[in-house]
């Protein structure tokens, strides 16, 4: 046998987010670059040695769909030609390799062995997507081994440093999704898909998975993952955001195995701002370990992985706290008498331990939280011919924390779980024709927060409750860190079944990669609520607490907190075609439509006030009239290759995407609402009313609702793109594009739509000041929470993004700069901790401005170096000055936006949330709001009015 060694170029392109593996495609060519019709490419997995065998078509094209992620032998052969033999072609997920092979005059029995360089250029595909490989994934140091924050080494991705954070005084957090969230190409981060071997894996908050520590573990059980940032072809459905399609790690033909132990402390973590004398102590344990191999050589193997976290975690928690010159009604505005029946309250509030400015004063303490966590993740792969292939996951994950609240007083828990089945078969027809069919269930359930006992006995007190019976409930002042109560206060609890099946037939016509596909999601969800079980007294500034003139009152009634069980069905369909129009140029054409049922409840639970002054609800389904019933989506695209030299890409696209009426944002709504759940809200209330007065003051007409826009129009994305690729020197590659998107009939949510309106002038809105001179919009109920789908969005954003390896270093650098714009950037009313509270239901032309989300300039730098062996080096040096390796991600970003906001009614809407804008004086003094460097007075609060004349928003 004869042996010829050849270069080929191999280029890699973003393939079908259905699909949980990658393709391996191209055209057979001889000599005089004539195709090859009838050719028989064989493929075989080098690690597990099983192997697909097709033929080329009259185009002499070749295509083998849904290859598991690792390295592959190509052979070609046909009469008359040798054999062509290409190695170590790498497939990863989500991602259709272009290998072209050209075979040679000669006996089959002679072979060309060809050696494969991967130039991660995309020749057929217009999709901005990227794959961080599974070396990245284990190997570059992530904090808490959260394998999901790799996403954000992506151009157009980053995380949400406004997040709602993980605290255990309030279930914020547990409503609004544990894992991190992220931006991606201008999208809210509820609009993101995460996908665990083809199975999203998102829950009802529509955030990215994740613990009660907001990470997401299984490093060792990921093979990797790609991401898509943009046009998505219509494959992908039920999100207008990205997509984070993980892959499970496989057995191999050999067994292999790991275990690992990482202890981190904090002796070498910086003190902390706010830390005392000494850092607050810190241990963090993780371990695990993985094996995989064979139960049967070339057919069928076995992988599985444990991962365990072990944590306690002491900080400095600081708290604004009245002074001790406050607690003599002694304030910087004059004198006032402390009522009695405050003052037991007032010491609930712990005495000032650091430096008192004005009223107020800070406390700190070192509280110490305790975590566990326990992951678990199988795999099972199965070959039962060479036509046929069948692989199965299982994965479960359960986490706990507790520690005190914010003031030391009691202390709480929470809870999540996560579980994933997952079962896909994949079927070759015939070598032009396969399918794939994939079932799959995902379910994840939280608590919180979980009553763990008082540590001092009055949170267990009843004599301190605002009704008997019941224990201290929770008090909100202006400018002081929120008492969240005793034991017993509140507690959500969330349950999420995902039910999933999708199939996907992929034919290979001439120049023509057809896919057709059917995805069907049934949703069901539990949900039952105690918020402000034991009342909740807001007062809008100290001296209005120390005088007991509470500003408003909310509580939950007992009797009524029933569990929402609610219930809806996503369902799609798509067809995509690839069109080699040419050998340089590839046409990407799909259609997808898209549908999701209005929801239901099993008991008929649903409440809906449908117009804002109505004194009566209504009760049952419809909930709203169905936007998704003509949701045809189109998605076009191309990727042209200039040079015809395979290293250069010209790549364009336009799509619509939808966003879905999901559960995550009406859930709160629903739950949250009259006459099911009755709690209720009281905004007047007379001088006195603390501790006691209030609850005998909710009546029918305090009840909170909920209104729900019932004639929503289609919520849609318009997304598009123009970028270039291109293979530099040494084999770096260079990306650069832009990407732009709108938005129509975005999710805008607000906590209260039931306010006093403002009179509409040339002027502005003017408010009836002084507070609570007007009646409310409907004084028949209390509160209105309220969704509607008005909200509209741009984004423009300049991507760059450079990756390659040099020497032992492999690094990727990422830059973007954007600029998004929208009404509203919470699908969840305050998602965002920069969020404005309660914006304006009847006037979001007030709200445009920089999204929450925000952010201009983004860059990120990750290296992975293979420090150089010595080779001289014997025995124990050998060992100790050998294998090291060295690794890190960088990244600065601009900050976010934030609106200061003026505390209290000053408007008089008498809003739950009250809030007034204040004007920004124009002064050189003022044209920077910030003084860099001083803690103590970073924000110019000097350079803020509120609004003259009063009655206008600022």
């Amino acid at each position: 046998m004869m042996g010829l060694f050849l270069v080929s170029v191999v280029a890699s392109s973003p393939a079908a987010a259905q699909m949980t593996g990658g393709t391996i495609s191209g055209t057979v060519t001889d000599s005089t670059q004539a195709v090859v019709p009838g050719a028989e490419v064989t493929i075989v997995n080098q690690a597990t040695g099983v192997s697909r065998t097709l033929l080329t078509n009259e185009k002499g094209f070749y295509s083998a769909p849904n290859l598991v992620s690792g390295r592959y032998e190509v052979r070609a052969s046909r009469d008359g030609f040798t054999t062509a033999i290409q190695k170590n072609v790498s497939v990863r997920v989500g991602q259709e390799v272009v290998a072209g092979i050209q075979l040679q005059i000669g006996a089959v029995t002679e072979s060309t062995e060809v050696t494969s360089q991967t130039s991660g250029i995309a020749l057929s595909s217009s999709v901005l997507s990227n794959v961080v490989e599974g070396r990245t994934v284990r190997d570059l140091p992530i904090n808490g081994r959260d394998w999901t924050l790799l996403a954000a080494m992506e151009p157009g991705v980053h995380t949400m440093e406004a997040q709602v954070g993980i605290g255990l005084g309030a279930p914020d957090r547990s409503n609004r999704g544990w894992g991190t969230q992220m931006m991606v190409g201008g999208n809210r981060p509820q609009q993101n898909n995460y996908r665990l071997d083809g199975i999203s894996i998102n829950d009802f908050s529509g955030a990215g998975p994740g613990s009660v520590l907001a990470a997401v573990l299984g490093v060792d059980a990921i093979e990797e993952f790609s991401v898509v940032t943009g046009n998505a072809s219509a494959e992908y459905g039920k999100v207008s955001g990205g997509v984070i399609n993980a892959v499970t790690r496989s057995g191999q033909n050999t067994l292999h195995g790991s275990a690992y132990e990482f202890l981190r402390n904090g002796a070498l973590d910086a003190r902390n701002f706010f830390d005392r004398a000494e850092k607050p102590p810190f241990k963090r344990d993780q371990f695990g370990g993985a094996l995989g191999g064979p139960l049967r050589k070339d057919r069928t193997f076995f992988f599985f992985a444990y991962e365990g976290l072990r944590q306690n975690l002491s900080t400095t928690t600081v708290d604004t706290v009245p002074s001790r010159a406050t607690r003599t009604g002694q304030l910087t505005s004059g004198r006032v008498s402390v009522d009695p029946r405050v003052v037991p309250f007032l010491d609930l509030f712990p005495l000032p331990n650091g430096p008192e400015s004005g009223d107020s004063g800070v406390f700190s303490f070192v509280s110490e939280a305790t975590t566990q966590e326990d992951l678990f993740t199988g795999r099972l792969d199965h070959k039962f011919s060479n036509a046929n292939s069948l692989r199965g996951t299982f994965m479960t994950d359960a986490s706990q924390t507790t520690g005190p609240d914010p003031y030391n007083f009691v202390v709480l828990g929470q809870e999540s779980r996560r579980r994933l089945v997952s079962l896909e078969d994949t079927h070759i027809l015939r070598p032009s024709l396969v399918n794939i069919a994939r079932v799959g269930y995902s379910h994840s359930a939280s608590v919180a927060p979980i009553d763990a006992g008082s540590i001092d006995p009055r949170g267990d007190d009843p004599s301190l409750g605002f009704e008997p019976g019941r224990t201290v409930g929770q008090i909100r002042i202006a400018g002081i860190t929120d008492f969240v109560g005793g034991l017993q206060t509140s507690q959500t609890r969330h349950r999420y079944h995902s039910y999933q099946f999708y199939d996907d037939l992929l034919y290979t016509r001439g120049a023509h990669s057809l896919k057709f596909g059917v995805a069907a999601e049934r949703i069901q969800t539990a949900h039952v609520s105690a918020s402000d079980a034991n009342g909740n007294y807001s007062f809008g500034s100290i001296e209005a607490f120390l005088t007991n003139r509470p500003q408003a009152f909310q509580a939950s009634t007992a009797d009524a907190r029933p569990t929402i069980y609610l219930r809806q069905t996503v369902f799609g369909v798509y067809a995509q075609d690839d069109f080699r129009a040419r050998p340089n140029l590839t046409l990407n054409v799909g259609l997808r439509y898209e549908t999701a049922t209005v929801p239901t409840e099993k008991y008929g639970r649903l409440t809906n006030l449908v117009d804002l002054t109505d004194t009566q609800p209504r009760l049952g389904s419809p909930y709203f009239d169905n936007p998704t019933r003509l949701s045809f989506s189109p998605r076009v695209g191309f990727s042209w290759d200039p040079f015809r030299s395979g290293k250069t890409a010209v790549r364009g696209g336009f799509g619509i995407y939808d966003t879905l009426p999901l559960p995550y944002q009406y859930t709160l709504l629903v739950l949250n609402s009259a006459p099911f759940y009755k709690a209720s809200t009281v905004t007047t209330l007379p001088p006195g009313s603390f501790p006691t007065g209030a609850f005998a003051a909710l009546t029918p007409a305090a009840l909170r609702y909920a209104h729900i826009q019932t004639d929503p129009k289609r919520s849609y994305v318009a997304q598009w793109n123009i970028s270039v690729q291109r293979q530099l020197p040494a084999n770096f590659v260079l990306h650069l594009g832009y990407v732009g998107q709108h938005g129509e009939h975005q999710p805008f949510r607000t906590t209260d739509a039931n306010i006093v309106l403002p009179l509409e002038t040339d002027q502005g809105l003017l408010w009836p000041t002084p507070r609570a001179s007007g009646a409310r919009l409907n004084t028949s109920v209390g509160q209105i929470n309220s969704l509607a789908w008005i909200s509209a969005n741009t984004y423009h954003g300049m991507n760059v993004h450079i990756s390659g390896m040099r020497r032992g270093l492999h690094f990727g650098v990422s830059y973007t700069l954007s600029k998004s714009m929208d009404h509203g950037s919470s699908s969840v009313i305050s998602n965002f901790q920069n969020s404005i509270p309660s914006p304006f239901l009847q006037f979001p032309e007030v709200m445009w401005g920089p999204s929450d989300f925000d952010v201009r300039h983004n860059a990120v730098l990750n290296y992975l170096w293979n420090v150089p062996s010595s080779g001289s080096a014997k025995g124990a040096a050998r060992w100790l000055r050998n294998g090291w390796q060295l690794g890190g991600i960088f990244r600065a970003a601009s900050g976010l936006p934030f609106t200061p906001l003026i505390g209290g009614d000053a408007l008089g809407e008498r809003n739950t949330n009250p809030y007034a804008v204040p004007d920004r004086l124009d002064t050189p003094e003022c044209r920077s709001p910030v003084n860099p460097g001083n803690p103590d007075h970073y924000i110019k609060t000097e350079c803020f009015l509120a609004p003259q004349p009063a009655t206008r928003l600022g």
